[in-house]
């Protein structure tokens, strides 16, 4: 038999008053964005950036819409299209679960645009801004996925694959905790390495593109351990969903890379 190790049980409800439900995943969400927002407001105030913490505040709200809706019309466009366009009704049931987060980026990736131009702020300076502070809420999503026993890894032989509820008696990877290394923590040491070089801040775009680039390949490479979504499995050369959403951002944070100026220069 397959040594696994036991997964921790915890009840996605952290606990329930009434109709008041209170839920993990709600939970990493508002902490992601609370934690991030007062990070983006100290990075704000410094050199090059010189904007008024009172424009990151106000950004809070674009952010969570932009989140909530991108996530939820990636996650219907790109995971689930069959069942949403015979069930529309459910497209709003976010609570239900099914969030993407490629539409989750294109939804905040308009709010910066939107906002950064009604604020007459330099756009790629704010991104580089949320994107800095984007793996905070990346890592606390990712374990979220993992308390709710979602988005489980493939089959292995490994000795820290884990018996997930509802996925049958083989042990699986917690690729969710991949991704939490990678995707959050890891990518986080990385953008505030960078962001601490002068030379770097002044190159508006930089540290989007890094971000973009850093976690399309985590993701690429994650999707090699994580199980597909059962309604689409496996597509052209065994590669999944994730790994083609994935392709464009890393080609996407290279270009922002390679053409980022200093913002003294007026970019081409």
């Amino acid at each position: 038999m397959t040594f696994a190790l036991a997964f921790p049980a915890i009840d996605p409800v952290l606990f329930e008053i009434g109709p008041i439900v209170i839920r993990w995943y709600a939970l990493a969400y508002i902490a992601g964005l609370l934690i991030g927002w007062r990070l983006m407001r100290y990075l704000a105030a410094k050199p090059p950036y010189d904007i008024h913490p009172d424009r990151v505040d106000d950004f809070l709200t674009w952010a969570t819409i932009g989140v909530i809706i991108g996530g939820r019309l990636g996650y219907v466009l790109f995971y689930n299209f069959d069942y949403y366009m015979a069930n529309p009704g459910a497209i709003v049931k976010v609570w239900q679960g099914g969030m993407s987060f490629h539409g989750g980026l294109a939804g905040v990736a308009v709010a910066i645009y939107f906002y950064a131009r009604q604020c007459k702020i330099p756009v790629l300076a704010f991104a580089d801004l949320v994107a800095v502070v984007a793996p905070v809420g990346l890592f606390f999503g990712r374990l979220a996925n993992f308390i709710n026993a979602e988005l489980y890894g493939r089959v292995t032989d490994a000795p820290w694959g884990m018996v997930f509820p509802n996925a049958g008696p083989d042990p699986r990877h917690p690729s969710q905790l991949y991704e939490a290394a990678l995707e959050g923590a890891l990518l986080f040491v990385v953008m505030m390495v960078l962001w601490r070089l002068a030379c770097v801040r002044g190159r508006f775009g930089f540290l989007m593109g890094t971000f973009l680039a850093g976690y399309g390949a985590a993701r690429f490479f994650i999707e090699f351990f994580r199980e597909p979504d059962a309604q689409i499995g496996f597509l052209s050369f065994g590669s999944t969903m994730g790994q083609w959403l994935s392709v464009p951002l890393i080609a996407l944070g290279l270009y922002l890379m390679a053409r980022a100026r200093p913002h003294s220069e007026k970019a081409a």
